[in-house]
């Protein structure tokens, strides 16, 4: 039977027992119905599994007693940070999910000009937290040691100045001539990515003047949830881990 991976943000010590936090609690006890001296597999960021065995469980409830951390080194040695516009329906889940199992570092949510998805106040709130549980199924899934954040939405001047630390900043672009293959090579990457409608002359525009590099993935035109997995997966083979 497969051995579930969890992930809490509880503290996790060898030797120890503790007590998962109510989100990983309700999963184990409620979705999952596990039972006392069932195993599973823990992490919570600080770059271990940690096997571990249910002490006592209930709907509300689970302790578990925690065994020696196991080095995960799952991670790439590439940090992406990914720029993704607001879409509607399912099609923002996929984009996290998929961006995570891809190796993002860390997501923020844009609002561009042909954005038609408006979010504000305990709107936003519901969708971040939304968003940051697919993120944890999906590193749970995936095996990485970390759960990427999600940053709350921001403008497009303020996901400018939140990037300027990366090295390479890139805004996807179908009219450009230019390549992933022609950059240089990275340590942290900024990911933009447009709207379904595509990011108005003047966003891109902006975007070149605040340091971003336009570039084009080939000579299809990508939906605004494929597009940043499409650009993850070259980024990763051209200077991350994937093919390695």
């Amino acid at each position: 039977m497969r051995v579930p991976r969890i992930y809490t943000r509880s503290p996790l010590t060898e030797g120890g027992t503790t007590a998962l936090d109510e989100n990983a609690a309700q999963h184990v006890g409620r979705v999952l119905r596990m039972q006392p001296g069932q195993e599973l597999r823990l992490f919570n960021g600080d770059g271990h599994d940690y096997p571990a065995t249910i002490t006592s469980a209930t709907k509300k409830q689970v302790d578990v007693q925690v065994g020696a951390p196991v080095a995960n080194d799952t991670e790439s040695p590439l940090d992406i940070v990914l720029g993704q516009t607001l879409s509607k329906g399912d099609r923002m889940d996929y984009a996290v999910q998929k961006a995570v199992e891809m190796g993002v570092t860390r997501i923020v949510p844009l609002t561009t000009e042909r954005c038609d998805v408006k979010l504000k106040g305990d709107r936003e709130d519901k969708r971040l937290r939304h968003w940051q549980s697919v993120a944890i199924s999906a590193a749970e899934q995936c095996g990485r040691a970390h759960v990427p954040e999600i940053l709350p939405v921001m403008t497009l001047a303020q996901w400018f100045e939140h990037t300027g630390d990366c090295d390479l900043r890139l805004v996807l672009h179908h009219r450009t001539e230019q390549s992933l293959d022609s950059m240089n090579t990275p340590t942290r990457v900024a990911l933009m990515i447009g709207p379904e409608g595509g990011l108005s002359p003047e966003e891109i525009a902006a975007a070149e003047n605040s340091g971003f590099l336009p570039v084009a993935l080939g000579p299809r035109v990508l939906r605004t949830e494929t597009a940043p997995i499409a650009a993850m997966a070259l980024c990763q083979w051209l200077w991350g881990d994937i093919g390695n």
